[in-house]
């Protein structure tokens, strides 16, 4: 009769440690290959934004992209380490996350409070508003698959935080693609709807987590 131990050694015999750098690696071809399919997508569908030359002049250009980069960053090193069975997500991340949020709503404030009342319908809705949201999340699709694939390969135990660590690195990733193509550069506008846009494949990620993660 098999005792526990010995059903234990049996299975983890011939276990190999996985090569220096393989998490990294894997997660980083996953992510690669769905922002290059958001790449093509969005330069086929809409061409990148027709004043990109004096937009890369601004702070606002740059500050969007830094909203976006830094949570999708931080959301990579979420991912990094929830891919393990006893990964958790450091508490600087978490706090990262919270100063990348805070800091991009006291600059859209700062804005909103320099600014006459009769702009403040325009710095807050734009004239995407409506579909900005909504193009991001598509464009977040193609690298929510390329994580999930490399989640497959490696062995995450929090289901649900992994699968929402990947949809915000996904979604985050689409919204930087897709700053170069929007040309809505007041802060408040992208708070609120590039948020929103990063948030749904967020939800989307926890939610699909629970089942298409399981070993």
């Amino acid at each position: 009769m098999t005792t526990t131990p010995q059903l234990i050694d049996s299975l983890a015999g011939g276990l190999k440690p996985a090569p220096h750098g393989f998490v990294a690696r894997c997660l980083g071809l996953g992510v690669a290959f769905g922002a290059s399919i958001a790449i093509a997508a969005m330069l086929l569908a809409w061409g990148l934004r027709p004043d990109i030359l004096r937009a890369v002049a601004s702070s606002s250009f740059w500050l969007k992209l830094a909203y976006t980069g830094g949570l999708a960053l931080l959301g990579f090193v979420s991912i990094s380490r929830l891919s393990r069975p006893d990964g958790r997500v450091p508490p600087m991340v978490w706090l990262g996350l919270a100063l990348v949020m805070l800091a991009m709503a006291a600059l859209a404030a700062a804005e909103l409070w320099r600014a006459p009342a009769s702009e403040y319908r325009a710095l807050v809705m734009g004239s995407t508003s409506a579909a900005c949201p909504w193009l991001i999340a598509i464009l977040a699709i193609p690298t929510v698959g390329g994580i999930f694939w490399a989640l497959h390969r490696l062995a995450p135990t929090q289901l649900t935080l992994a699968g929402a660590a990947a949809g915000l690195t996904a979604g985050a990733t689409a919204a930087f693609i897709y700053a170069f193509s929007c040309d809505e550069s007041a802060l408040p506008f992208v708070l609120i709807w590039y948020g929103i846009g990063m948030a749904v494949p967020t939800a989307i990620g926890a939610w699909l987590g629970r089942f298409a993660l399981r070993w």
